[in-house]
């Protein structure tokens, strides 16, 4: 495929996503976006400021105001915070913020925004292909067994993992899905480089 593509994957915690989107883009020589880490940065930020999840317009100013830049760091306000929001609080706050419907609009005006300025691109996360980008060059739906899944986040624990996925699977706005047309590959049978190579030839 010549010219600008962007690239939808989608899937649960520990299915994948973060590591075949480093091997993707590059593979591709193009930039990648970890909506994930855009919504940890906000329950961080959430949490930093003494925050209850609950609060769902003081929840949504902060997504609003907050100073974000994703990359190969993380910064939010001008503070790194690429290893904080990999921690236990961080991860058990994600899923309520993420499921309010007011950060939710920042965020995906926010992605949609980079997608633009970076003339495509391959963008992790869960809703990228039912919601961000529709109408992406190449949807992929992760996955993998529990077990494999659980495994890969250890730090958090198969419980924690369960949990996440039962959140954001059941949320009411953009819920964790296959998106329409997507291809979903099982992470767990598939080396990353045998995916990658698999993915090009679909381009």
């Amino acid at each position: 495929m010549s010219g600008p593509v962007t690239i939808a994957i989608d899937g649960p915690a520990g299915s994948g996503k973060s590591t075949l989107s480093r091997a993707l883009a590059a593979r591709l020589g193009v930039g990648r976006l970890d909506t994930g880490a855009m919504y940890r940065s906000v329950a961080w930020a959430v949490l930093q400021r003494g925050i209850d999840t609950a609060e769902l317009d003081a929840v949504a100013e902060v997504a609003r105001t907050l100073d974000l830049e994703v990359g190969d760091r993380v910064t939010a306000d001008g503070t790194d915070i690429t290893e904080a929001i990999r921690g236990p609080e961080v991860s058990a706050a994600v899923s309520p913020v993420a499921a309010n419907p007011a950060v939710r609009a920042v965020m995906v005006a926010r992605q949609r925004a980079w997608v633009a300025e970076h003339g495509g691109g391959v963008v992790e996360g869960r809703d990228i292909g039912s919601v961000v980008l529709p109408d992406a060059d190449l949807k992929l739906y992760l996955t993998a067994s529990p077990e494999v899944r659980a495994a890969r986040r250890s730090e958090e624990g198969a419980e924690a993992v369960a949990r996440r996925d039962r959140l954001d699977s059941t949320r009411a706005l953009s819920p964790l899905e296959v998106p329409d047309g997507a291809r979903v590959i099982d992470t767990g049978a598939l080396g990353v480089d045998e995916i990658v190579e698999e993915v090009v030839a679909w381009l």
